[in-house]
Formats: C-alpha cells, sequence, structure tokens
C-alpha cells in the first residue's frame, strides 16, 4: 500500500512540468493516463497503471499496482499488488488474481474463483463523481497553465521578435490570420494523415502529428501575447504583456465549453498570425537586392 501512495502522491509533481495529454509508456513500463483509459491486452505485462479519468481493463499481467480515479476497472488477468479505485465499477472476472488489497468505494463485483490475496476495503469518501471530474480537469488545467506560461516566457527569450511581428501581421489583416491559421489547424493533421498512407511518408506523416499539439500550443500562446499587448502597450515589457494575457486566457479557460472554444479561436488564430508574419518577412527578404545593406532611418541635416 505504500507504493501505492507513492506513486498517487508524486503524480501530481509530475503533472506539473507535463504537458496535459494522454500519456501511455511503452511494454513493460509503468503507465500514466490523464483521460482515455488504458487496456492491457491478454499475453501482455506492464508495471503499475494510473488513470485519472477512463476506463480500465486488464486481461494481461500488471506487476505493480492499478490506481483508478475515475473510472470503470474490469479485471480478468492478474494484478500483482494492489488495487484501488476511486469512483466507478468494478469487477473481478473468473480466473483473475489480484495478489494485494482491493479498495474501491462502490462493492465490487467479484466471480467466486477470483483470487484476492489481500482485504477487500471500501473507500470511505463524499466526493461524487462530479467532483473527480471537477479534480481531474483541474489538474489537467494547472498542467497546461504551467506549460504555456514555460513556453510563453522561453519564446520571448528566444524570438521576442517573431512575436511583435506575428503581432503586427494580426493588427493589419485580421482575417487572413484567421483564415490561414484554420487552414493549419485542419490541414496540418490531414496532410500527415495522407503521407502516413503513402508508406514512404511514414515517419514524416508520424512528427508532424507528435508535433501538432506543440505547434497548436505555441499559436495559443502567440494569441496570449497578442492579447496582452493589446492591453499593455510598449514601453512597458514584453513578458507583463504576455502574462496578462496568459491570465486573461487561462482565466477563461476554467469555464465549461467556452474554455475549450477560447483554446481554438487563441491557436487558430495564433498560427495564422505567425504564417502571415513568416510570409511577409519572406517576402521583404525576396524583393531586397543582393548584397543591399539597411542603412538606417534618414540622417537629419545638421543645423545652419
Amino acid at each position: 500500500m505504500r507504493r501505492i501512495l507513492a506513486v498517487t502522491f508524486l503524480l501530481p509533481a509530475l503533472l506539473m512540468v507535463a504537458t496535459p495529454a494522454r500519456a501511455a509508456t511503452t511494454d513493460r513500463d509503468a503507465r500514466v493516463v490523464l483521460t482515455g483509459g488504458v487496456v492491457v491486452p491478454k499475453g501482455e505485462q506492464t508495471d503499475d497503471v494510473v488513470v485519472f479519468n477512463g476506463p480500465v481493463t486488464i486481461d494481461g499481467d500488471v506487476r505493480g499496482s492499478v490506481v483508478v480515479f475515475n473510472g470503470d476497472t474490469t479485471v480478468s488477468g492478474t494484478i500483482r499488488d494492489n488495487l484501488v479505485v476511486f469512483n466507478g465499477a468494478v469487477s473481478i472476472a473468473s480466473g483473475a488474481r489480484v495478489g494485494g488489497d482491493v479498495a474501491t468505494r462502490e462493492t465490487p463485483s467479484r466471480a467466486p474463483d477470483a483470487f484476492v490475496g489481500g482485504r477487500i476495503r471500501r473507500i470511505r469518501t463524499n466526493l461524487g463523481s462530479g467532483a473527480f471530474s471537477f479534480l481531474v480537469r483541474l489538474a489537467i488545467w494547472l498542467a497546461y497553465s504551467l506549460s504555456t506560461l514555460a513556453l510563453g516566457a522561453l519564446l520571448l527569450l528566444l524570438a521576442p521578435r517573431a512575436l511583435e511581428a506575428a503581432r503586427r501581421a494580426g493588427l493589419s489583416g485580421t482575417g487572413p490570420a484567421i483564415g490561414w491559421g484554420f487552414a493549419l489547424f485542419v490541414g496540418l493533421p490531414i496532410a500527415a494523415i495522407l503521407a502516413i498512407a503513402t508508406l514512404v511518408g511514414i515517419p514524416l506523416g508520424l512528427a508532424v502529428l507528435l508535433a501538432l499539439w506543440l505547434l497548436y500550443t505555441i499559436g495559443y500562446v502567440t494569441s496570449a501575447f497578442f492579447l496582452g499587448r493589446s492591453i499593455i502597450r510598449p514601453p512597458s515589457g514584453r513578458f507583463l504583456a504576455f502574462f496578462i494575457g496568459w491570465l486573461i486566457l487561462r482565466g477563461v479557460g476554467l469555464i465549461p465549453f467556452v474554455g475549450g472554444w477560447v483554446w481554438f479561436a487563441g491557436a487558430v488564430f495564433g498560427l495564422g498570425m505567425l504564417l502571415v508574419a513568416m510570409w511577409r518577412a519572406r517576402t521583404a527578404a525576396a524583393v531586397t537586392p543582393p548584397g543591399a545593406a539597411y542603412a538606417g532611418p534618414p540622417v537629419p541635416p545638421p543645423p545652419a
């Protein structure tokens, strides 16, 4: 049981530095999933399984413990340590084996020949499914908020002029930024899937699919800077402007349904601004004669 408690209390610290998304490692490693669930097929082995939100099916062999915060759990294979389910129905099928304790909030359904090496305990809590869902959403919101804050600070350190150019592109043409941003948001995953279908483009398609979340987040961060810079004008610092915009967007992100649409709009508009800014920079570089240097602003004539 100490191992379960250690995993449970260490996970929030891991979430502070992780991007909120479904994350499951390869075979024979611990699996940690924020949302989506886990299936351990028959004949497969894995270490500890921790799921925050989603159904869990154990048909294979779990060499550690299984901890589920919110989701129905079905066990027909083997769990060598403990099974802990804070919220959700639990079914231990015929032939299943649990080497340790079974701790659940609801009374588990257990077949007569199912083996449980420890005790079957009830988790006493007044938290319902709605409270667990809120905690899961809050954990994801906090992780993503910290990730976007760190990413925005990194972009301001490495490429502050790119963000300023994107802001100018958004101010000069909102329509093109929205149009091109929507085209990127929808077109990139379609292009990646088509590349994978050609077999030759599998590496490129997989790389694009894996980078989509980062690209969307960069667009979202760019929109946060655009919003903050519209409120905090120069000569105030860029970091302050970004922080104000980030604070507003992340505050709206706490509102159910509305937060998702605001994230979508921010990602689309930010991607569009970046693309328009890159296109303008490329066009300006193309029309500049080779070897020509920028002479700087005109020098005023000397006083009479």
